[in-house]
């Protein structure tokens, strides 16, 4: 490739550090060196393109550690694929995904992760990871662990929900975890008690229980939080760290709290979709609450405030999307009269960079946690840090023009992952994605989009940089 070089001058440069008047310059697809605005330094740089970021932020670009493209489920497949869902996660600022490649049960690791790489291979228009969903653990399992944190998959996705589909039981969990432990991998949890959940799926259906709002009162909070509470435990018997995905409900994130005041590797990850929805989404009429099905599910408006104090005191670490979209009609409508056939999951790779953004706006994160919480600690969580993350010299050129003050009404009419529907539809949102380079390369240009299918590589990822 010819040597390119790009300047990007005039902005406020906001990491999870720093909040500098920084011009940046961009040598073959690197960030080369910062230097404040006027100086000598700045002065003297010479490029091939100049860009106006006056006015602006210029933040490093998203990453989104919890993204399932294509994925199978309940019959069907999520409506993005690989290359619809990373170039809609370009025009949301996000310039890395981590998606799941998934091991069936009775197939192999490596069988999981082979077919997950056909299907990104040469389709995404940003860089891209793999955690790999482990279902079915055994002793050719665990050896193959080792062999994945070796080439670059360094984290293993469990699930205590979902009996019969991706379903561990504690003593599969805990040789996970043990084997992690050992090699550096981090296991990842979906903390659910699946077992008692079927039950009052169940019952509940029985009663004639079938609209999607009864999804959010069989997947009851307590079963979240005793989970977490068990993975938990688990883990400190294996000594391993722990990483719980999708946290929703206040009672789940206290287990989390308590541990971390133990002084345990334990992380927790939450969602937008749990900071800004609610049951009164799933409770809406006409099906329409379908739409906010996922799991763990969306709780009352008050458990909120206690996502969000998570985040202000670092007992959640990472906002990640879980983003897994499924059209309203034809997909989501297979649950009609069951709510368990309502495919499970929501849209959101798009929104999240934008509404936590808002959450600046609003008052409940600083500028610099809303980096910190969707840039560089999912990167260093996820082994991707410095080379993604932030903006420093020989970070790789992932870099967002964000304008602050621009305003935007989120709408399905407007957005550009493969879906019929927003689960924000008609939110109003200050602060909106101007510019985006992955690599130095052009992907947004001025709000339009430049990439292509292709561009995007995959990342293999150290260990955790959290766990030592």
């Amino acid at each position: 490739m010819s040597s390119s070089r790009t300047v990007i001058r005039g902005g406020l440069v906001v990491t999870a550090a720093d909040e500098i008047h920084a011009d940046v310059l961009i040598e073959d697809g690197r960030i080369a060196a910062l230097a404040a605005a006027g100086t000598d330094a700045a002065e003297s740089w010479t490029a091939d393109r100049t860009i106006d970021a006056r006015q602006k932020y210029v933040i490093p670009g998203g990453v989104d550690a919890h993204t399932h493209m294509e994925m199978p489920f309940g019959g069907t497949f999520a409506a993005d694929t690989f290359e619809t869902g990373t170039r809609a996660a370009a025009w949301g600022g996000t310039t890395t995904i981590v998606d799941f490649a998934i091991q069936s049960v009775g197939h192999t690791l490596r069988e999981g992760l082979d077919a997950w790489h056909a299907k990104a291979d040469g389709n995404c228009a940003i860089d891209y990871g793999f955690h790999m969903i482990v279902s079915d653990v055994h002793d050719e399992t665990l050896k193959e662990m080792d062999l994945l944190v070796a080439e670059g998959v360094t984290s293993f996705k469990q699930f205590m929900a979902y009996p019969g589909v991706f379903y561990s039981d504690d003593g599969q969990i805990l040789r996970a975890m043990q084997r992690a432990g050992e090699n550096g991998g981090l296991i990842m949890m979906h903390a659910e008690n699946g077992i008692a959940i079927d039950v009052l799926v169940q019952q509940a259906l029985e009663r004639g229980e079938t609209d999607p709002r009864y999804h959010g009162e069989v997947r009851k909070a307590l079963l979240e939080a005793e989970a977490t509470h068990r993975a938990i435990k688990l883990a400190q018997v294996a000594g391993a760290p722990l990483y719980v995905v999708h946290v929703s409900a206040r009672e789940a994130l206290a287990e989390i709290a308590r541990a971390r005041d133990e002084g345990l590797p334990v992380f927790g990850e939450t969602c937008p979709q749990y900071l800004f929805l609610s049951t009164d989404n799933l409770a809406e009429p006409d099906f329409e609450g379908a739409k906010y099905v996922c799991s763990t599910p969306l709780r009352p408006k008050d458990h909120q405030a206690a996502l969000w104090r998570g985040l202000r005191t670092n007992d959640l670490q990472v906002v990640s999307t879980d983003h897994c979209p499924f059209c309203f009609t034809g997909q989501k409508e297979l649950g009609r009269g069951d709510f368990s056939k309502i495919p499970n999951g929501m849209p959101g790779v798009e929104n999240r960079m934008d509404l936590l953004h808002q959450a600046v706006v609003d008052g409940h994160i600083s500028r610099r946690r809303w980096i910190e919480i969707a840039c560089a600690t999912p990167a260093r969580m996820f082994g991707l840090y410095p080379k993604k993350g932030t903006i420093a010299p020989g970070a790789d050129a992932d870099v967002v023009i964000y304008d602050p003050h621009a305003e935007q009404t989120v709408s399905a009419e407007t957005h550009h992952m493969n879906v019929d529907y927003s689960a924000y539809e008609g939110r109003r949102i200050t602060g909106r994605v101007e510019t985006v380079l992955s690599r130095g390369e052009l992907v947004i240009d001025q709000r339009t989009f430049t990439g292509r299918a292709g561009h995007g590589v995959y990342v293999p990822r150290g260990i955790t940089q959290y766990a030592g």
